[in-house]
């Protein structure tokens, strides 16, 4: 999964825009964060299909970055993410993004951004 980061005015209509773009494109957002400090509005989603994604944000002409994002599932108890969190931290990987895709009787399923990807996908793997 892709995480993309938009950066748009903090101002009515500007998620409005971006959401109808995507779906246009048939773009499904599997996750999203949105906030605005000032005049900034910065929006995190994920999707899947990253080339349309790219493809429809810079036509639109907005500003983002994007970068690979690691899916996890953690046991549904209490410690889970304290568990891995301070695993990773231990392992010196910055944790800068979380988000919470599902949550079942299964588990967690967790969406976690880094700093570095690779050393996190080997630590999940274990």
């Amino acid at each position: 999964m892709t995480e993309f980061t938009v950066h748009l005015a903090n101002r009515p209509g500007m998620l409005a825009t971006l959401t109808e773009q995507l779906a246009s494109a048939g773009i499904n957002i599997e996750a999203l964060a949105a906030f605005g400090i000032d005049e900034i509005g910065v929006v995190r989603l994920m999707v899947e299909d990253c080339i349309t994604t790219r493809s429809v944000l810079k036509k639109a002409g907005m500003t983002f970055d994007e970068r690979p994002i690691q899916v996890i599932q953690l046991p549904h108890k209490p410690g889970a993410l304290a568990t891995m969190a301070r695993d990773l931290a231990d392992a010196g990987i910055n944790i800068d993004a979380v988000y919470l895709l599902r949550s079942s009787a299964e588990g967690l399923d967790f969406a976690i951004g880094v700093d570095d990807p690779e050393a996190a996908a080997e630590r999940f793997r274990r």
